[in-house]
């Protein structure tokens, strides 16, 4: 499991607790729902974090969807 203040967006400076709570505020429970609202941009710039996460770890945006899904997040 990672750490909420885990930053994953680094672009928007944003962390695993502050998508996590994007997700629930806005009702986003699928990634394109994610990636296109207007309420937290996330993803928008360098998109790494779309896919192998911005340090090649795999800590990325899926992840932190699917952990708030299971409710870890």
């Amino acid at each position: 499991m990672i750490d909420k203040n885990t930053e994953v967006c680094v672009c928007n400076h944003l962390s695993a607790g502050d998508i996590a709570a994007c997700i629930k505020e806005n009702s986003l429970f699928d990634l394109e729902s994610l990636l296109a609202n207007d309420q937290c941009p996330i993803g928008n710039k360098c998109k790494s974090c779309r896919d192998e996460g911005y340090n090649n770890d795999g800590i990325n945006i899926p992840l932190v969807l699917s952990m708030v899904k299971k409710g870890l997040l």
